[in-house]
């Protein structure tokens, strides 16, 4: 009786077991079975991405509802207009080498994301965008809300797709990811119907590690390496120009040993700022439409000339047909499309710059150019009589954009990650900030997109929490985008903004002064009181207007714990030297 007894119990424990295991694989067949919208967050997840910003509406309210539920996991930044989001996703990708990540509706939602898209292509910022869709049904219908979101951004990404079936949202955000990233970065779009986001199937990620046809990275040709190598020990006068691309390739300490072997002389790009500390004695300064005069002038005057990582914009090359004719130029370049774009190269080094200096490096021999440098120095010499002694130490009346930097390099001590906008503010920053660290300078180079700044500063501080940033930007350029000053105040984030006030468009003023007879059409500005608005969003704010208070407003804005807003009223129709004007040769340079 017993052993029967017990037979049963281990029969019934047998049963027992099998209708565990039988219903652990249904509840785990179902739990697989998933909607598109939960599909993107997953799939964000395992991308490892724990940050986005974005703005709700009705083609994209499936994922939203989905974020809502991994809100634990995936921190959303509620911005107050879809640019802003993609500036502070530009922001926060530059400031932290990471990818930076966008979301929102369909119809003007999608199309508000254009400019700072646009803005991110030129500039190389890896973003990932995802706009919601009309069902696809209903595609061509012109649809509330529906536009070509696929064919108006083709211009401006490096790829985009539109998906129409949930299926297929783990391994096209995949490769979006790759492709954003990898070889030379961009933004991505990815727009999804809203059908395929409620629309449900068996949910699995892989990363994408790969695609066919696309090369990345363009292996390093080791001859081609020798033979620059061979031109750079012969040379007599080179100069190295360097930009964003040594910062993106994370080649900075493979730069520095290269500078430092060949006694090169290198200046910069304003997107190439930050890469090689300023005080090094080799950083001769910045090339470029308001850059230094000596850079400029001795563009022409250089036997070879070394672009790395930097593409010929027009705003560094000036007239292209005197554009270092003289020189011998070698091209260290990832993109193979910038190779003889713009300027006809001796030599393209295609790859990525890391590797490629690194291997240059190894075959160079160590030199010192002390002549060569005596001639940049001697052409300091005139910039600093001309220019930077009254821009620095003013003896007029009105506060100058330069004094007010150096104020800001006195508390900063280089440390910071300076944000600028476009204008006169953005060449005086560019010129005068001092930089110990590198991915320091973000601003909108390529495309000059008005409004940057702030949204920027706000993914940059986001993506370097530790490091104090700074944002600096002209009363025009503020006002396009003043309504981050929201989510600066409902996140809590300690960016401290500062705005050079002259009640002008001033750059356009400038141009205006100098070439349209001091027409000044439409660039003088009626500003609101720019101190009560950002205390209207409770954040501290003062404003100086006299120079003995411009110290110690700075101190108290530099080191305040909480966002901070400071004014600073600067003369009116200052103008910005040193200048090339508009498709002249960078030796035509002016210094007033």
């Amino acid at each position: 009786m017993f052993l029967m007894l017990l037979k049963a119990v281990s029969l019934i424990k047998l049963m027992m077991n099998k209708l565990k295991n039988n219903n652990r694989k249904l509840s785990k067949s179902k739990e697989t079975l998933i909607s598109g919208a939960e599909a993107v967050i997953l799939s964000l997840l395992s991308e490892d991405v724990d940050l986005l910003y974005g703005y709700p509406g009705g083609a994209i309210m499936p994922v939203y509802d989905e974020l809502f539920k991994y809100r634990e996991k995936l921190n959303h930044i509620l911005v107050r207009h879809e640019q802003g989001a993609t500036h502070a996703a530009q922001g926060y990708a530059r400031s932290s080498g990471r990818v930076g990540v966008v979301i929102a509706t369909s119809g003007p939602g999608a199309t508000n994301l254009v400019t700072g898209i646009t803005d991110a292509q030129i500039d190389s910022t890896p973003l990932v965008c995802i706009t919601g869709q009309v069902a696809s049904h209903l595609l061509g219908s012109d649809a509330f809300q529906e536009t070509d979101i696929i064919g108006i951004s083709t211009p401006v990404t490096k790829w985009n797709y539109q998906i129409t079936k949930a299926s297929e949202i783990p391994s096209i955000i995949a490769k979006a990811f790759y492709i954003a990233k990898s070889g030379r970065p961009g933004p991505v779009l990815i727009d999804i119907t809203k059908d395929a986001q409620f629309e449900k199937f068996k949910f699995s990620y892989k990363k994408c590690d790969g695609i066919r046809s696309y090369e990345p990275r363009p292996k390093v040709n080791d001859e081609i390496i020798k033979k620059a190598s061979d031109i750079i020990d012969k040379a007599k006068k080179p100069l190295i120009v360097f930009g964003q691309g040594v910062i993106l390739g994370e080649a900075e300490k493979e730069f520095k040993k290269f500078v430092e072997k060949s006694g090169i002389p290198a200046v910069w790009t304003i997107l190439g700022l930050s890469a090689l500390p300023t005080s090094h004695p080799l950083n001769l300064g910045m090339v470029g439409m308001h850059g230094n005069y000596a850079p400029n002038v001795l563009t022409n005057q250089c036997d070879v000339l070394l672009a790395i990582g930097m593409r010929f914009d027009d705003r560094v090359t000036g007239d292209l047909k005197t554009y270092a004719k003289q020189a011998k130029i070698l091209h260290f370049e990832i993109d193979p499309s910038e190779i003889n774009k713009n300027v006809k190269v001796d030599i393209g080094i295609l790859g990525d710059c890391k590797e490629s200096l690194s291997k240059l490096t190894s075959l160079i021999n160590k030199k010192e150019y002390s002549k060569w440098i005596k001639e940049f120095k001697r052409l300091d010499k005139i910039e600093l009589d001309k220019v930077i002694k009254q821009d620095l130490n003013p003896t007029k009346k009105g506060l100058t954009m330069g004094e007010t930097i150096s104020n800001v390099n006195k508390y900063t001590k280089g440390d910071a990650i300076i944000v600028t906008d476009v204008g006169q503010h953005q060449m005086a920053a560019c010129r005068y900030s001092q930089f110990i660290k590198s991915k320091s300078n973000i601003t909108s180079g390529g495309l000059g997109t008005m409004g940057f700044a702030l949204p920027a500063a706000i993914g940059a501080k986001m993506g370097a929490p530790k490091r104090e940033v700074i944002a600096i930007i002209g009363d025009g350029g503020y006002q396009m985008t003043i309504q981050e000053l929201g989510t600066i105040f409902q996140n809590k984030l300690p960016v401290k903004i500062l705005v050079l006030n002259n009640d002008f468009l001033g750059m356009v003023r400038q141009w205006q002064q100098l070439f349209f007879n001091k027409r000044y059409a439409e660039t003088e500005m009626v500003n609101p009181d720019f101190v009560t608005i950002a205390r209207g969003y409770h954040i501290k704010a003062n404003r100086v207007e006299e120079r003995k208070d411009l110290d110690g407003a700075i101190k108290e804005m530099v080191l305040s714990k909480d966002p901070y807003f400071l004014e600073v009223c600067v003369e009116k129709e200052d103008n910005v030297f040193p200048m090339i004007p508009s498709g002249e040769s960078v030796s035509n340079i002016r210094l007033e």
